[in-house]
């Protein structure tokens, strides 16, 4: 069976002249000259084998099939029309989705006042956010499950991210006020490692450089308790467990209330935060819209809340 191919432009001038009943005034609304207007409907009648309009010098009136074209006309530019205005409103980031992988310390002190100021601004973008260890937010990036992550420097290098640095992070020594550290004064890392240590396991940021620290000091780190997770960190801390030392981010998911900080001499090393995104790979809407806002609220000031 032979397929009569009927384009938008043809529907569109079936429903103009309906609605008009006369080429002249249905060509200036479509932008065409009348003649253009009667070669595109008499060439659409040619290809259906029907007549779809009955004219003379002054009138157009639809036939029985003219008429039941318009209504299906009417429905496929109702169709194209709400389409284009989809797709609009995603150029225009007003709609879509965004996913944002980070470290849990990055999630929770870097992005609150970036997103509070980005979902007033795109309030119909949905939203998910992937806090994971470094490695987790390398992979999800990499496989284009999020768009874009926020993660630290040390193991960017064997990914094929392009990684744009974005602030560096201090460490500092924490434990409980009545622990090894109550006293209030700078602490060598060499008197640090000498306590009792709670570490991070390793595979994480903080824990590659706690280590690349140790290498340095020529003595490897032996941590009483190694935990995978901040708040377990802090906890233990709190309990008067041991003394550990972090970035200053993570203070951010840590029972602050029931510790103290302390300044560390001689660590030397300070942790990149930066965003990773696939290179060559073009950005969606709503992850451009988001870099906008990152960067503008970036040199506002600090983002730490």
């Amino acid at each position: 069976m032979k397929r009569n191919n009927i384009s938008l432009a043809d529907y569109q001038a079936v429903l103009m002249l309906q609605r008009t009943g006369g080429f002249r005034t249905a060509a200036e609304a479509l932008r065409l000259s009348p003649s253009a207007l009667s070669r595109q409907v008499s060439a659409l009648e040619e290809r259906l084998g029907t007549r779809l309009f009955d004219r003379d010098t002054r009138n157009v009136v639809l036939t029985t099939s003219g008429a039941v074209l318009a209504r299906i006309a009417e429905r496929m530019v109702n169709t194209a029309e709400d389409a284009q205005s989809e797709f609009d409103a995603h150029l225009s980031a007003r709609h879509g989705q965004l996913t944002i992988a980070g470290l849990p310390s990055v999630t929770a002190a870097l992005l609150p006042r970036i997103l509070r100021r980005f979902t007033s601004e795109y309030p119909q973008i949905d939203l998910k956010i992937v806090d994971a260890l470094s490695e987790s937010v390398i992979e999800v990036v990499e496989s284009g499950r999020a768009d874009i992550g926020f993660t630290a420097g040390t193991g960017i290098t064997r990914s094929r991210l392009a990684f744009q640095p974005v602030t560096e992070d201090v460490f500092l020594a924490i434990g409980a006020p009545d622990g090894p550290l109550a006293e209030d004064r700078a602490y060598t890392w060499a008197e640090l490692v000498e306590m009792p240590f709670i570490a991070m396991a390793q595979g994480t940021s903080v824990r590659e450089l706690l280590d690349s620290a140790c290498l340095r000091l020529g003595r490897p780190l032996s941590p009483r308790f190694e935990v995978a997770h901040l708040a377990t960190a802090g906890a233990f801390v709190a309990s008067g467990l041991g003394i550990t030392a972090l970035p200053e981010l993570t203070l951010a998911v840590l029972p602050t209330e029931r510790l103290i900080r302390r300044e560390i001499k001689d660590f030397g090393i300070r942790r990149r935060i930066g965003l990773v995104r696939q290179p060559g790979r073009t950005m969606s809407p709503a992850a451009r819209a988001f870099m906008a806002v990152f960067t503008r609220e970036m040199g506002s000031g600090d983002l730490k809340e």
